[in-house]
């Protein structure tokens, strides 16, 4: 398991270096893509086209892999304007993969018509006072390497016990610091590259990764807060690393964003509300949150919603 998440890490993006989201030039032939199936519980058969025979040569659609549920994935070694194919539900849909990034990589979704994958987190709210919820529906083809990055941190129980740090309102919310010092510190080195930007402006109840820079997303997250001024909307997106990839599901204004306890205001230098890097400091949930900021709210657990009852419910 440990092997194929680093396989699977590493077509999110290479730890350590930096690659700027750049289209290479068509006459680039060589493209590695990976195909991901997030779907719960139904298995893919992708398969090759080979345009060049005939329609109905027994080798014009060859299978090429078989690929899981929950995160499975195929890397293929391909080239640029080939075509590959698959069914869902009685419908074949055909792919061909678009120019890849500098390092000729392209990550690719196969979902089909679905309008996309719910999440739910059970979080606290007014001030630890009571339990709430947030549905999230994850977007498969906004921004997938986010996308898919965001579904396997739910699944490994990443965000489970993480506090809302970061409250401001008619602004944003932001959470994703690990509760655990040794998971946080390890996930922290993992940064995804950039998603190719598909032109989805922010709206309210919208989420996207945070980030430092470009190729630099970890695990932190934020979700555009109701209320917040157009201008600001424009402003989100102007940075690599800011894309969407998930939108809060149902009426933002009514969800349990509007009742995270957000008295402590914008983390420094904007206000001195928590601050990020004593977080992740090793003390950061044992001492430091608690003693200074013993109001926050925090995320109870997150868990795929179609995905419960597959696994044994007990571990979720």
């Amino acid at each position: 398991m440990a092997f194929l998440k680093t396989a699977f890490l590493a077509f999110l993006a290479a730890v350590g270096t930096t690659a700027p989201l750049l289209v290479n030039a068509e006459d680039e032939s060589n493209l590695r893509v990976m195909f991901v199936n997030e779907f719960p519980d139904k298995v893919i058969d992708l398969y090759w086209e080979n345009h060049e025979l005939d329609k109905d040569h027994p080798d014009r659609r060859k299978l090429e892999a078989r690929i899981g549920p929950r995160g499975g994935w195929h890397a293929s070694e391909t080239y640029f304007g080939h075509e590959f194919s698959y069914e869902l539900d009685g419908k074949r849909h055909f792919v061909t993969p678009p120019p890849g990034n500098v390092n000729g990589e392209q990550f690719i979704m196969l979902s089909g018509e679905t309008e996309g994958f719910r999440v739910r987190c059970e979080i606290t709210v007014n001030s630890q006072q009571y339990m709430d919820y947030l549905d999230i529906l994850v977007k498969p083809y906004w921004a997938p390497r986010a996308a898919a990055r965001f579904l396997e941190l739910v699944r490994s129980k990443y965000y489970d016990g993480v506090a809302f740090n970061r409250v401001v309102p008619k602004f944003l919310t932001q959470f994703g610091i690990g509760k655990d010092y040794f998971v946080r510190t390890k996930e922290r080195e993992l940064t995804i590259w950039d998603d190719f930007p598909l032109d989805v402006k922010f709206e309210p109840g919208y989420i996207s990764f945070a980030g430092s820079g470009h190729d630099s997303r970890t695990t932190e997250l934020f979700v555009v807060m109701p209320g917040t001024s157009s201008e600001q909307l424009e402003k989100f997106g102007e940075n690599s690393w800011e894309t969407p990839f998930a939108v809060i599901d149902g009426d933002v204004e009514k969800s349990a964003l509007n009742k995270i306890y957000d008295g402590y205001g914008d983390m420094p230098p904007f206000a001195k509300g928590p601050d990020s890097a004593k977080i992740y400091d090793v003390d950061g949930y044992t001492t430091y949150l608690p003693k200074k900021f013993p109001k926050l709210d925090y995320v109870d657990r997150c868990y795929v919603v179609e995905e419960v009852g597959i696994e044994d419910e007990s571990e979720l």
